[in-house]
């Protein structure tokens, strides 16, 4: 047990020896900060203004752009900036963007200009995406083998750890300050990640770049999809966290409104939802790295992806029985763990799929299929609810996560499970 804990942990010990591990703190707070501005934190400022739920429900589009971002990957593969290395320059040029966009996005009135502020919000999903493209391929590129898990567990730690700040935090200051000022604030935390890239190593060139921008697109493409079962293994990627997508984007909604939810305060949600989901997601990623080596990747994205569906039962518990702080704690403690451990498996799969040679775009091609489905169907998350009330649905998005898992029984792996026999013999 004591060894087993140990190994868990040990990543957090790395960072602080390895200074490849340890860029890898910045960068995973400062890639996971504008994900919540424009998804749940956005849509808890709009209901605390009165904006519908239709048109909250219409807000998950906004969220495209990271569905989409392998479009543009390879002009940022194929282009470099005047400044900084590979990787860092599009790194530094998208943080500081962020930094101004989110500001920008808290001066707007969602109840005045909506348009406005869909499209500030969309301006900042972008330049999220783009970021999110870059630190993913110097990830892939700075760590040594011997290093990724460790990089990957604490990056994917300190990711959630962000989420928590523009979760929780935001809520909570919220009740204290205007929504103005709690996003000027979080903008300002966008520097973090500007300070860890001009501090970040320079990545190792690749041995080889493509010459063309045609080239850049084609190339890695072409490579993923002339694999057997390649079409398999992307309807399994891009339906793996449908579910999961469905339920928070009507999170906030849920226990916030007092006519149409359970009327918990802001500053109990951010406390419960958000500061326990900081423990239970932390500690779901760390132990997942760890099981994801003992049992294999098969077994962990069917377990994992079961726990992180069912999970969700819990919240139609909690819309029967009402506004209980008991059973707030247990739904939500339970499904940022689930979701911790299902994140640290689904990372690992992503990754087993790409090729050392193209890494950059196609983790950006994967990572976009793998939430397009989910946010498309959550543009429609509010009409359903309000025509099935809230037990239903959250037992719609357990249902809608099983068409994955069965899908991935039929996903050949080696036998090691080390990777799927798709990833190409050069694959990390």
């Amino acid at each position: 047990m004591n060894g087993y804990f140990r190994r868990t942990f040990e990543p957090f010990a790395l960072a602080f020896a390895n200074a490849r591990v340890a860029i890898m703190l910045p960068l995973g707070f400062a890639s996971g900060l504008p994900l919540m501005l424009t998804g749940s934190t956005l849509t808890a400022w709009m209901d605390s203004v009165g904006v519908d739920l239709t048109t909250i429900g219409f807000f998950a589009w906004v969220s495209l752009p990271y569905n989409f971002k392998f479009l543009w990957a390879p002009l940022l593969d194929r282009y470099s900036l005047p400044w900084l290395s590979r990787r860092r320059d599009w790194m530094l040029a998208t943080q500081v963007g962020l930094a101004f966009g989110v500001a920008a996005l808290g001066c707007l009135d969602p109840t005045a200009v909506p348009v406005w502020v869909a499209g500030a919000a969309l301006v900042v999903a972008f330049l999220s995406a783009s970021q999110d493209v870059v630190i993913d391929a110097y990830r892939t590129d700075v760590l040594l083998p011997r290093e990724r898990a460790a990089g990957v567990a604490v990056f994917v730690a300190v990711y959630r750890l962000a989420l928590i700040v523009a979760g929780a935090g935001a809520l909570i200051l919220s009740d204290r300050l205007s929504w103005r000022v709690v996003y000027l604030v979080l903008g300002g935390l966008m520097l973090l990640g500007v300070l860890g890239t001009v501090l970040a190593p320079a990545a190792a060139q690749p041995a080889r770049q493509a010459r063309t921008l045609p080239e850049a697109v084609w190339r890695p493409l072409s490579d993923f999809f002339k694999r057997p079962g390649a079409v398999l293994v992307l309807i399994v990627v891009t339906t793996f966290k449908v579910g999961d997508s469905v339920a928070s984007q009507m999170m906030m909604p849920f226990l916030l409104n007092a006519d149409h939810g359970l009327g918990f305060g802001r500053a109990e949600v951010g406390a419960i939802v958000k500061g326990l989901g900081l423990g239970a997601s932390i500690a779901g990623a760390l132990l997942g790295g760890g099981v994801v080596a003992r049992i294999g990747l098969r077994r962990s994205l069917l377990v994992f992806g079961l726990l992180q569906a069912v999970a969700n039962v819990l919240y139609t518990v909690l819309a029967v029985v009402g506004r209980d702080h008991t059973m707030l704690v247990v739904a939500i403690g339970a499904d940022n763990l689930c979701n911790g451990l299902g994140t640290a498996a689904f990372v690992a799969f992503l990754m087993s799929l790409c090729s050392t040679e193209f890494s950059a775009t196609q983790y950006a091609l994967l990572s976009s299929a793998s939430t397009i489905v989910g946010r498309l169907l959550s543009g429609a998350s509010g009409w359903i609810a309000g025509q099935v009330g809230w037990p239903v649905f959250f037992l719609l998005t357990l249902a809608a996560a099983m068409p994955a898992l069965l899908l991935l029984l039929l996903v050949p792996f080696d036998r090691d499970e080390g990777k799927t026999t798709l990833a190409a013999p050069a694959a990390r």
